[in-house]
């Protein structure tokens, strides 16, 4: 099956009919080439319901999580956001294919360097910038952001990244154990945070300062 297909029985299959409704995620997702942000060996299973192994124990996640990511930002275009945890660099691209400023943050240089190569491949070169960093400190030089979406667990909500959102700015985070999590939805609120319902999921750990200590 052609990509294009594969893309949208992907979308309809895995993401619409699971619950997944901001029809800008949809867009984005069934334009953005998921192919190119895995490792060749691999680009055959592209758009299976899984995640998918990248290097450096790191994974390129399941396109339902990142549905529902993207979807708890809420964003209608033009914000700027935090994402953390580069990986591959597909996160970071739907996010620029809805038209955010974006901002990417990844811990291991390797990663940082393909998912540049890998956004360069699929056009979105000039919409993503990728750091080489702590990704539980964020980009306090960039703040405030509008949405921060995190693409692996942490063990509480990292202050320091929450600290980063502008009022109102919404932060996507699985927290919990190594092994369990949930996917929350916290809000800045002048009384503070506010986390909204999760679902239940598993990621890869987040490493840092207000993460998993050094892995």
């Amino acid at each position: 099956m052609q990509p294009d297909l594969q893309r949208a029985a992907m979308v309809e299959e895995q993401l619409r009919a699971r619950g997944v409704e901001d029809e800008r995620v949809l867009e984005a997702m069934a334009t953005v080439p998921r192919e190119l942000f895995v490792p060749k060996a691999t680009r055959g299973r592209a758009y299976e319901d899984v995640a998918l192994p990248i290097g450096d124990g790191q994974t390129i996640s399941q396109p339902y999580m990142v549905g529902l990511i993207l979807s708890g930002l809420r964003l209608r275009g033009g914000e700027r956001v935090l994402d953390v945890g580069t990986g591959s660099g597909y996160q970071a691209a739907v996010l620029a294919e809805m038209g955010a400023d974006v901002h990417s943050i990844e811990r291991v240089p390797k990663l940082a360097v393909r998912a540049r190569e890998a956004l360069a491949a699929a056009g979105y070169a000039d919409r993503v910038e990728v750091r080489v960093g702590d990704g539980t400190q964020g980009l306090p030089e960039e703040a405030p952001f509008a949405a921060i979406a995190v693409a692996a667990a942490a063990p509480v909500v990292p202050p320091s990244l929450y600290g980063q959102l502008a009022d109102g700015g919404r932060l996507v985070v699985p927290v919990g154990a190594r092994r369990e999590q949930l996917l929350l939805v916290v809000v800045r609120s002048p009384e503070g945070p506010v986390a909204l319902a999760g679902v239940a999921c598993r990621f890869v750990p987040l490493v840092g300062a207000d993460g998993f200590g050094d892995g």
